[in-house]
């Protein structure tokens, strides 16, 4: 039975707390977007806050959630992508951030805040999670 079949459409991850300061807490939202994408559910990310700069190419390359972890953080982020999960960057965290003209990383769909993830976290057919 197929998760449509359930009545859900999509999983909506927002990323707020996580950030590269913090490396040991960026593999899990990724890890829970490729297994859904895996599972042929749609997932959107959202990066917000400070979580913008793991989209600036290089950033996320050089973190690992461990030092005993042989993937980056960047491993991660492409795997998800690679199953289907689109990544989008809040344009008041890019401008907050210092980086409204900073190119992004090809992996990034577009831009998205808070007006389109509220419209997924409403959604009753879709499910959200922060990080």
């Amino acid at each position: 039975m197929s998760f449509v079949e359930h009545g859900v459409e999509g999983v909506a991850i927002l990323l707020w707390a996580v950030d590269a300061a913090q490396p040991e807490r960026l593999a899990t939202p990724f890890f829970h977007a490729a297994a859904a994408a895996a599972m042929d559910v749609p997932v959107e990310i959202y990066f917000s806050a400070a979580s913008v700069h793991l989209l600036v190419p290089g950033v996320a390359e050089r973190l690992r959630a461990s030092p005993d972890m042989a993937k980056t953080i960047g491993d991660n982020l492409r795997e998800a992508v690679s199953l289907g999960a689109r990544l989008y960057a809040c344009s008041d965290a890019l401008q907050a951030q210092g980086l409204a003209g900073t190119a992004l990383i090809p992996e990034c769909s577009g831009r998205g805040g808070a007006v389109q993830f509220m419209a997924r976290a409403i959604d009753r057919s879709w499910r959200a999670l922060v990080f």
